[in-house]
């Protein structure tokens, strides 16, 4: 199984008009690529093409007899051009957009010679380049799995990216001002109250919850730069595929939100899904159940197990 980082080099213009050299990374997982169906994953805001394995971040779903099962499908995830993973950043993170690196990752599929795939899954922001990869090539993928995410940013997630944007662009303590405001929109209230009641830390002097806040603050700070997070957070304020092709895309889709998600809302991917459905067959909507909002994509990996394993 091949894990190792590897690299494709090409010149990008930005939809902007704006040229990059891009170093586009990618790991392989499983089978060898055109010895089995092709799984494309597109990673999270903070994830990256490290999807399985012993630091996979999504180790509990792709692997070895898991329901990604890496005996039977090659799985290929490409990293977002500037999220640091590969030590490759971005100095003018407004130069992209969603649109962008999803014409970034079909480039990358055109140089491996990749025509088609079987599946293309992601997850939160990575699904929003899915929706974008496949509004631009319809017949790309046989099937679809957005999880937590939608065509486009509304305005309560953009509302929220703005705050974030503000937070990042000051000066002091800025990566962990923004990730502590962004835990409290990954997670919901009831999450936080029945996780922490009210607990306080003596030797710490602060509640638990604050506590928990401040490392998760401190995490990111020691393992993301802020250009990374910037761009990051750019993207996902402007998450836009363009909905009069989206009844376009041939693949079968099966729309996964989580009923406490307060960044993608399931309402709006209901709505979604439900206009979808009168203009195309092979779309299905499922629903996590949980506290725990948008997280819980990452948490409740019984009930995505059991959704995902019924679609593949």
């Amino acid at each position: 199984m091949k894990t190792e980082l590897q690299h494709i080099n090409f010149l990008y213009k930005t939809d902007s008009q704006k040229e990059y050299q891009i170093p586009l990374s990618y790991q392989l997982f499983g089978k060898e690529l055109f010895s089995a169906p092709i799984i494309l994953v597109n990673h999270a805001l903070t994830g990256n093409s490290n999807v399985s394995g012993e630091k996979g971040w999504w180790k509990q779903l792709i692997g070895e007899n898991q329901i990604i099962d890496t005996n039977k499908y090659t799985v290929l995830c490409f990293n977002i051009p500037g999220n640091g993973y590969d030590d490759f950043f971005i100095d003018e993170y407004s130069d992209f957009t969603p649109s962008d690196i999803a014409n970034i990752f079909l480039k990358g599929l055109e140089i491996l010679n990749i025509k088609n795939l079987y599946a293309i899954i992601g997850g939160s922001l990575g699904g929003g380049i899915g929706w974008g990869m496949l509004a631009k090539i319809p017949d790309l993928a046989e099937l679809f799995i957005p999880i937590a995410c939608d065509f486009k940013t509304h305005d309560w997630l953009h509302a929220q990216c703005l705050v974030q944007k503000f937070l990042l662009n000051d000066s002091d303590q800025p990566l962990e001002k923004a990730r502590i405001h962004a835990m409290l929109c990954y997670r919901t209230p009831q999450s936080l109250n029945d996780r922490f009641q009210n607990n306080y830390n003596k030797e710490k002097q602060k509640l638990e919850s604050e506590d928990w806040l401040v490392y998760h603050g401190k995490s990111l700070a020691e393992r993301f730069s802020l250009k990374s997070y910037q761009l990051m957070n750019h993207l996902l304020m402007n998450i836009n595929a363009d909905e009069k092709d989206l009844s376009k895309i041939e693949a079968r889709m099966h729309m996964i939100s989580v009923d406490t998600d307060l960044f993608f809302p399931a309402s709006e991917i209901r709505m979604s899904f439900n206009k979808l459905k009168t203009e195309k067959e092979d779309v299905f909507y499922h629903e996590i159940r949980s506290i725990h909002g948008h997280d819980a994509f990452l948490m409740e990996y019984e009930q995505l197990n059991y959704i995902i394993k019924n679609i593949l």
